[in-house]
């Protein structure tokens, strides 16, 4: 049995985890870092939490199972590269809106490039899941 100490903390931790993971995926078109790195700091906040409380109490805590997760994530990501089509550009080339321009600020940006992110952080992020739930529930 764990400590008290340990299924606290962690708990701290994976929230931790979580928000670092988020930002790592937001900053990651434009500067390192991206859906991959942040899928895997996701992931590793559920994983340790697996360690500490158990497997069964992660899943509770994700509430979807992590198949789903990735399934929509590869969805997500497959809708930003057919995206560009709508333009008539290759397959994955990033388009770009920006939101409230005006002559003299460029305003918001917003592309499809972050939406891939987003996709490629949820395909990451349920992958690593499913493989550690079912490698922890084996043993």
């Amino acid at each position: 049995m764990n400590s008290v100490i340990l299924r606290v903390g962690t708990r701290y931790l994976a929230g931790l985890l979580l928000v670092f993971s988020f930002y790592m995926m937001l900053r990651g078109h434009n500067e390192p870092g991206g859906g991959f790195i942040g899928g895997l700091t996701g992931a590793t906040g559920f994983v340790l939490y697996a360690i500490a409380c158990g497997t069964q109490d992660s899943r509770a805590a994700l509430r979807v199972m992590p198949q789903t997760i990735a399934i929509w994530g590869l969805g997500i990501a497959l809708a930003a590269g057919l995206f560009a089509a709508l333009f008539d550009d290759a397959l994955f080339t990033g388009q770009w809106l920006f939101i409230g321009a005006t002559e003299t600020d460029k305003g918001l940006p917003l592309s499809s490039v972050l939406v891939f992110d987003i996709g490629v952080y949820l395909v990451v992020f349920g992958s690593i899941l499913t493989l550690v739930f079912a490698m922890e529930e084996e043993i």
